[in-house]
């Protein structure tokens, strides 16, 4: 290994390039192997010999579950963009090799953050910083230079959201999540280089896609529920914000909490959203 160079992975598995110089490869065929990967590479061994993966070329990387007969070898692998290739790799212990090779990528790198963005459905007057990013086992985390230290879980995130806009005066790409802070509905803007934020994306999207909305239909007081306490309303307050009963409201929450869209705290009256429940919610205020 090269100077400052760290071990960080050790697995067998399979592996497969579906894209070489940007050309589809017509018969993908999965190779048995060594999947390593330090703080600069991955390395793909076989018998045949090594190829390597520089990780600063790296551009994005996606989680995937096998969608056709020619790889479905394996249940699930990892779809690796590092240039104009594309390599799919399917260690045997893919979700830890999964984190590690998302904090090799973002752990420890400067990026520029907004804080909340947005809370509670309002838009903040807040202002870009520089921060730094931590990478751990299910949350990514933001230290700001203001001091402020941000938490995201990524099993609590609603939306993922990229797109390019002014960050200090320069047009750059930005990643918005939607999560939670103390119980209130918030978003964390963050803006660095392309790679940065396509690869950060792609890890907070694991958590987005547990939570989709898709497969919901509320009734007309259900949403009316939901977006109050997507907005901030207390549940204890909800009846009279609301104009329900207080019954109706009890019968609403235990439907909610059925579908996985509410959870219970303390109290029978006392429900907080869950990401799912946040996600419907700004799809349902995005309408009226």
């Amino acid at each position: 290994m090269s100077d400052g160079e760290q071990p960080l992975a050790d697995s067998m598995g399979k592996f497969a390039k579906v894209v070489v110089d940007g050309h589809k490869v017509p018969d993908v065929e999965w190779v048995g192997g060594r999947i390593l990967l330090s703080t600069k590479r991955l390395l793909l061994v076989t018998n045949d010999g090594k190829a390597t993966i520089p990780l600063k070329r790296v551009r994005s990387v996606r989680a995937r579950e096998n969608v056709n007969e020619t790889i479905a070898q394996v249940s699930g692998y990892l779809s690796v963009q590092a240039g104009s290739d594309v390599t799919l790799l399917a260690p045997k212990d893919l979700e830890d090799f999964e984190m590690d090779l998302f904090r090799a990528l973002l752990d420890k790198e400067v990026i520029f953050g907004k804080h909340p963005a947005v809370e509670g459905g309002v838009v903040q007057n807040e202002s870009w910083q520089k921060g730094r990013l931590t990478i751990e086992d299910g949350e990514v985390a933001l230290a700001l230079g203001s001091g402020r230290f941000v938490e995201i879980e990524i099993d609590d995130v609603g939306t993922v959201e990229e797109y390019e806009g002014p960050v200090q005066g320069t047009e750059r790409p930005i990643v918005e999540v939607e999560h939670t802070e103390e119980g209130t509905a918030v978003e964390t803007h963050v803006s660095g280089t392309k790679r940065h934020v396509s690869v950060l994306a792609s890890l907070l999207e694991k958590g987005a896609e547990q939570n989709t909305a898709s497969d919901v239909e509320l009734s007309d007081a259900e949403s009316e529920v939901l977006m109050a306490l997507y907005s901030g309303v207390s549940p204890f307050q909800i009846p009279e914000f609301v104009g329900m009963d207080v019954d109706r409201v009890e019968e609403i929450y235990d439907q909610l909490v059925e579908q996985g869209i509410l959870e219970r705290i303390r109290t029978r009256r006392d429900v907080s959203l869950k990401a799912r429940g946040r996600s419907i919610a700004s799809d349902a205020m995005g309408e009226e």
